[in-house]
């Protein structure tokens, strides 16, 4: 038994000993901070200090100012069509022509009738005028006169009738040339030359506005009383300016405006509806195309910003090592905003005259020693 104990026993004294050299040689490391490794060479730069605008971005799709469904006005049946699909049109263009034959026809029966009225109007007003005299020479009797007088405003009644006959025959007669109701691009033909249409009912194209277009964004309920607080403070007015921009293009090149925040917030989903106005004056854009949207959040203020590569994760919390005067990495926790310029904007956790280790970051660890180069903002992030 004894014999057992003892074989156990000589591992373990191994092992404290094995502790204890590395603890001796940990200690004699000198300046590196790492028994045998060289200090670690770090560039530094200050943060940039610049004037900037906050933002929120959104992401949203477009939509056509005006959206319309082209139909004809009167039934018929369909003889010319006049447009190419998918092309641009303008208001009044002609797209589609029904047969005017019987409308044609309709009209010249509508001013036959109207002619007919007018000769009855002439011939009573003239009894009319003849039964003026014998009525004063009491020749005819008053009920005879106050009839003829009546036949006066009847016919005078039938030719306003017959008038208003032949400008609805006039009317149907332009309304078989189906033309464009507003400018924008037309879609594809849904029928062919020789179809029958109904009035006011078969659909023969669409038309979508092209410029201006609309953006449909929603906010959350922490954006939304944010830019309430603003607008009560007086830094927010309506119309404010709004960028865009596609989804294959870098930033947001597109300039316009906010011209409408719905009046209620869902309360299934806790956002606010909100649309900005992008003007379109070459066609790019497009009716449901994927956006992302930019607005101010903020008035200006000045701000710091730093290189995205000198800044570092820790269990989900960003921080940035600084050099400190004596030359030795200090841990700092830092809160981050949005990229400007290609630089991050940092809104908490350094100061303009901290030196941050921009290159480098990965061989240092908090309190060791480093070796600093003092270099500038890199310009292409300037």
């Amino acid at each position: 038994m004894n014999d057992i104990i003892h074989s156990r026993a000589v591992p373990m004294a191994r092992i404290v000993a094995a502790i204890a050299l590395l603890q001796v040689a940990g200690c004699g490391g000198g300046e590196s901070g790492m028994a045998g490794l060289p200090t670690p060479k770090v560039e530094v730069s200050q943060p940039v200090r610049r004037e900037i605008l906050e933002t929120d971005e959104y992401t949203g799709r477009l939509q056509a100012v005006e959206s319309v469904e082209v139909r004809a006005r009167v039934s018929g049946y369909l003889e010319q069509i006049l447009f190419a699909d998918g092309s641009r049109v303008k208001k009044g263009d002609l797209l589609f022509v029904v047969d005017p034959r019987p409308y044609v026809a309709q009209l010249q029966q509508a001013q036959a009738g109207l002619e007919r009225a007018r000769s009855r109007l002439k011939l009573a007003r003239n009894h009319l005028q003849r039964a003026e005299s014998p009525l004063k020479e009491q020749a005819i009797s008053e009920e005879e006169y106050d009839t003829r007088r009546q036949s006066l405003v009847q016919a005078l009644a039938d030719v306003e009738s017959a008038r208003a006959e032949v400008d609805l025959a006039r009317l149907n007669v332009e309304f078989t040339q189906v033309r464009a109701p507003i400018d924008g691009r037309i879609s594809r033909k849904l029928l062919t030359a020789g179809n029958l249409v109904t009035a006011d009912t078969t659909v023969l194209a669409g038309i979508v506005s092209v410029d201006p277009m609309y953006v449909y964004f929603d906010a959350d309920e922490r954006a939304l009383l944010k830019y309430r607080r603003l607008e009560l403070a007086g830094e927010r007015k309506d119309g404010m300016p709004l960028e865009m921009g596609l989804l294959d293009e870098q930033g947001h090149p597109h300039r316009g405006y906010l011209d409408y925040v719905d009046p209620e917030v869902n309360a299934e989903m806790g956002t606010v509806r909100a649309r900005g106005v992008i003007p379109n004056p070459d066609g790019l854009m497009e009716p449901g195309l994927f956006a992302r949207v930019r607005i101010p959040g903020g008035s200006r203020h000045q701000g710091l910003l730093i290189p995205d590569r000198a800044i570092a994760m820790d269990q989900g919390k960003k921080y940035v090592m600084v050099v400190t005067a004596d030359n030795r990495a200090e841990y700092r926790p830092v809160v981050t905003g949005r990229l400007y310029d290609g630089l991050r904007i940092v809104s908490d956790g350094l100061s303009p005259e901290d030196w941050v280790i921009v290159n480098g970051l990965q061989f240092v660890r908090p309190g060791t020693p480093v070796e600093a180069t003092r270099i500038d903002m890199p310009e292409a992030a300037r």
